[in-house]
């Protein structure tokens, strides 16, 4: 690792996004507190990622990562969490079957509490407040109770990750995620989708398959592998305090594993190199996500990858690129040659949702448009540079919201105030993110294609 590293050492560096919290002592004591806790995931399951992620980074496996752009205390429910792994299930069917792929599933629930804000402040009508941080942080309300930063709120914030991950791996192991259930909910929304000849030709293959599957004996009785499947966690690490509590050596390996996720990430406003949020995922052995916007270059990218997977293991680190869909195609070309140049193993991943936030109706939104031309251009760029575009990382939600304009049912900007629910950035509802998933689907599938083309050539 270079230089010495503990849980602690990040405390010593330059630190962006951090709350000011009024009272240090009580900040204090609910660290020692979470420190006191069970682990949140196991470091087992973090190598199992791991490994997952080195296929997609390999071309033999797609990544979908998505869920709620903050989750909240109060929407915290099983019908909440029932809705979003149903339709995230679709997605990954939907890119099995139609992609050709193995789909690797990391939802971004169970821990995505804390949002980087552009400002430490907002002011109303002359009034000025902390900005809301999430609810791990701070409250939503505009008033000086709701706004001031409460360490308690980090022990809710780890009860309500653990009942979600103790129902997601219900759900996961416990037959929810049956694929003939999956197929019946797919038909479902085919059935009622706009654009319902476009996706049924992929909805009589995946039926054909399971019914050829049930005749030769495969069916959930007999195989575990069409009842179950494998979900992950992830959310961005920026309350370093209450990681640092839920970081623990695995008595396997002595590695030092974060226990609150299986997967972190760095988001674009705290990757400084020398910084602290940097400085804490070094060390860490789970699977790193790191967010490149438009102010990354190439030897700034490369100065991260140096310190964030210095031993080049695959799997290690996910790019996940978010330009904007104008900007995509200035932007991804050099970092792509700087990585190859160098000889570096990482995942790249395409997170179409932060560079195409706009104002409209009195609303932040995304257009649905917008959001397919960034993941197009991003499978574009891959083709040309002949590098595998491996996943694709959304805000969405499992609920009929109405928060990004366009998609089938062509939402606009005056739709937007019937269901807008969000907390923070606006999500693709559960319809939006399956015409995603079959749109990509279908550059999934050419990607796999040419990448399997020289093998097929190299046999004749």
């Amino acid at each position: 690792m270079g230089e010495r590293w503990t849980p602690k050492t990040w405390r010593d560096l330059p630190i962006q996004q951090v709350p000011a919290y009024p009272d240090a002592a009580a900040l204090e004591a609910v660290e020692a507190q979470i420190a006191s806790f069970p682990p949140l995931v196991f470091a087992g399951e973090a190598r199992k990622l791991k490994a997952a992620l080195a296929r997609v980074a390999a071309g033999e496996a797609f990544l979908l990562q998505g869920g709620d752009c903050a989750e909240s205390f109060d929407e915290h429910s099983a019908d909440n969490i029932r809705d979003f792994f149903r339709v995230f299930l679709q997605m990954a069917m939907v890119l099995t079957f139609a992609g050709g792929s193995p789909v690797v599933k990391v939802g971004r629930i169970a821990g995505q509490f804390a949002k980087p804000r552009s400002s430490p402040s907002e002011t109303i009508e002359g009034v000025s407040l902390p900005s809301y941080r999430g609810d791990i942080v701070n409250g939503l309300d505009f008033s000086a109770e709701a706004r001031t930063p409460d360490p308690r709120r980090q022990l809710k914030a780890y009860r309500q990750s653990a009942a979600t991950l103790n129902l997601l791996r219900a759900f996961a192991t416990g037959g929810y995620a049956n694929l003939e259930n999956a197929h019946r909910w797919m038909l479902g929304f085919v059935k009622d989708s706009p654009q319902s000849s476009r996706y049924q030709d992929v909805a009589s293959r995946m039926s054909d398959a399971l019914d050829f599957m049930r005749a030769i004996g495969i069916n959930p009785e007999t195989h575990q592998e069409v009842r179950t499947t494998d979900f992950y966690t992830s959310h961005e690490a920026l309350l370093l305090g209450y990681e640092e509590a839920l970081t623990r050596v695995d008595s396997t390996s002595g590695d030092w594993y974060a226990t609150s996720g299986h997967m972190l990430w760095i988001g674009d406003r705290t990757r400084q190199p020398d910084h602290a949020h940097v400085e804490y995922a070094r060390g860490i052995r789970n699977p790193i996500g790191l967010k490149c916007g438009p102010s990354m270059d190439a030897d700034g990218l490369i100065r991260l990858i140096d310190r964030l997977n210095p031993g080049d293991e695959a799997g290690r680190l996910s790019l996940i690129c978010r330009f904007g869909a104008d900007k995509v195609g200035d932007h991804l070309p050099g970092l792509i040659r700087a990585v190859a140049r160098e000889g570096r193993t990482v995942t790249w991943v395409c997170d179409p949702m932060h560079g195409n936030t706009i104002a409209a109706g009195g609303y932040k939104t995304r257009p649905f448009d917008r959001v397919m031309q960034e993941i197009e251009g991003f499978f574009g760029v891959h083709r040309a540079e002949g590098t595998i575009a491996g996943g694709i990382h959304l805000e969405m939600t499992g609920k009929d919201v109405t928060e990004c304009t366009g998609g089938a049912r062509a939402l606009t900007a005056d739709d937007l105030s019937d269901r807008y629910h969000t907390y923070c950035d606006p999500r693709l509802n559960a319809e939006q993110a399956l015409e995603v998933a079959f749109r990509t689907a279908e550059l999934v599938k050419r990607e796999r294609a040419e990448i399997e083309r020289p093998h097929l050539d190299a046999a004749e």
